[in-house]
């Protein structure tokens, strides 16, 4: 049975635009997918859905076989969105409080959410920052806390939206470490992205999304030659387009 299931997921905003129809879409446990597609293909929409962030206008989002909105507290335990913005997600004062904010409205013990926030800062290398401002942190920095922020729900399911996005180069090296690390130890990742040169390498699976619809499934080296159709640059290497094949390797 796979981990996550979207069967049928269609969202129809109030002025009648249809932001994504009929997606059907399993994710068996410890994937690395990625989620790519030109802007407005209705990413952001579907990685919404899937703790329950907003809710479809038919379909429905399983998690192990059951529906989340049957208990979306747990769901959206099981399942941690990093946004695009980090500072989307900033609400303590220090860093601590920061990534403390969950455990605490979860009602968990003082003790044990200060060794859950002791955990989850020593996981993306931010113990050293545990009493500064969120926003003194450079942007990687940023993207770490709110990657501290969700392994402090101890989710199954992280997902990542554009997390690169505004990164310098080292940046996206600390991102991009953090999230191979995160998989290494058993995470299921889905990560939203057009910039493939990134990611592509390390994928089990690349899904295109188009104008709202799920267009292409499967092995990143058969599905990345559909890609630039539907509006995804191709990888780059060494300045030249390359055979996903040649990339890969």
């Amino acid at each position: 049975m796979p981990v996550l299931e979207i069967q049928d997921l269609t969202h129809v905003f109030p002025d009648g635009a249809v932001a994504i129809a009929e997606i059907n879409l399993k994710v068996n446990a410890g994937e690395f997918l990625v989620i790519a597609g030109p802007n407005g293909s209705g990413k952001t929409v579907l990685a919404l859905h899937l703790n329950g962030l907003l809710r479809p206008t038919r379909g429905k989002v399983l998690l192990d076989g059951e529906p989340i909105d049957k208990n979306i507290i747990a769901a959206r335990k099981k399942v941690g969105l990093v946004f695009q913005d980090p500072d989307n997600q900033i609400v303590g004062q220090t860093v601590a409080e920061d990534v403390a904010f969950g455990p605490e409205n979860l009602n968990f013990p003082p003790a044990q959410v200060g060794m859950i926030v002791k955990e989850s800062l020593a996981a993306v290398d931010l113990s050293q920052f545990a009493t500064r401002s969120p926003h003194a942190l450079s942007g990687g920095e940023k993207r770490k806390l709110a990657i501290a922020g969700i392994l402090a729900m101890k989710p199954k399911i992280i997902v990542f939206d554009e997390p690169f996005t505004g990164l310098d180069y080292p940046g996206v090296v600390q991102v991009l470490k953090e999230i191979l690390r995160l998989h290494k130890t058993g995470h299921t990742i889905l990560l939203i992205t057009h910039e493939l040169e990134k990611v592509l390498a390390h994928a089990d699976r690349l899904v295109i999304m188009h104008k709202g619809r799920l267009v292409a499934d499967g092995k990143p080296e058969s599905v990345i030659y559909r890609a630039e159709s539907y509006g995804v640059r191709m990888p780059l290497k060494d300045g030249e387009k390359v055979s996903a094949l040649t990339w890969l390797k």
